[in-house]
């Protein structure tokens, strides 16, 4: 089953079709990923429920679905959290971009420091803050009416205490100005006329968490004001952005007074986060 599913999605041109294969699999049969592996080389039998709801999920794949919508689950750091239709599907190259909220959080002498997620989708780096540093006390922002339902859904699952906001991050939270130690944001930022080659984004992720005005930078300068007035002094701002557009977002951040503007790669050595202190 998983060589002749792996061959489908090899002909389809997914990017990775054996590790895909081997998901869906494991999503079929309520297993993991590992038992899969395992059970490849031992061999068994499947129950038939499992094996139509693999094939079924396979036929979803081929079409370049992404795999998240059909398992309904995205993986993020420690958190496991729903996405489908109508929310941004987070990446693992954000991991790393949290981390530095995280540290920052950690850091401060703040007994409940406030950190915000301004543009949330899933909640990823919200839940990530909230659930990795206790004591913090955590906003997201979040503006999309088909993203906020997975917003709320996944806040719920892990049973934090993050406060969901429904707002734009241009105009956001206006009574914490002043108050928030940590602000962090994956916003869109993909120029308008560079649409993506991967059918997964390209059909698939919302356009609102995509596309940011013809150089991709139109949410990077509204949400940097938002920070300016947010942040107390000293407060530190995080941004993901494109590998190219490191240079632009350090021009943005000290425009503004921004000190330090710094751009970071990420695990595959490609710009991937800025930072900067109020």
């Amino acid at each position: 089953m998983l060589e002749q599913a792996t061959a489908a999605l090899v002909a389809s041109g997914v990017p990775t079709p054996r590790v895909d294969a081997e998901l869906l699999l494991a999503w079929a049969t309520d297993t993991s990923r590992g038992a899969v592996q395992a059970r490849a080389m031992t061999g068994g039998a499947i129950a038939p429920e499992h094996v139509e709801r693999f094939r079924h999920a396979v036929a979803r794949r081929v079409t370049r679905e992404p795999l998240q919508h059909i398992t309904g689950q995205a993986y993020f750091r420690a958190l496991t959290l729903a996405v489908g239709p109508g929310v941004f599907v987070p990446r693992p190259e954000t991991e790393g971009v949290v981390q530095f909220g995280i540290d920052a959080l950690r850091a401060t002498a703040v007994p409940s420091p406030v950190a915000v997620d301004l543009g949330s989708g899933s909640g990823a780096i919200a839940i990530a803050m909230d659930t990795e540093v206790p004591n913090a006390v955590v906003y997201a922002v979040e503006r999309s009416p088909e993203a906020l339902p997975w917003t709320r859904r996944n806040v719920d699952a892990h049973g934090g205490t993050v406060r969901l906001v429904e707002g734009d991050l241009a105009d956001a939270l206006p009574e914490l100005d002043g108050t928030v130690s940590v602000v962090v944001s994956n916003p869109p930022y993909v120029p308008d006329d560079m649409v993506p080659v991967d059918p997964e984004v390209r059909d698939h992720d919302p356009a609102l968490a995509l596309y940011g005005g013809a150089d991709g930078l139109d949410a990077v300068r509204a949400l940097t004001e938002t920070a300016r007035r947010l942040l107390v002094p000293g407060g530190l701002l995080v941004i993901e952005h494109a590998e190219q557009q490191g240079a632009g977002v350090r021009a943005v951040l000290a425009r503004r007074g921004f000190r330090s503007p710094e751009t970071h790669v990420d695990l595959t050595g490609r710009d991937r986060t800025t930072t900067a202190t109020r």
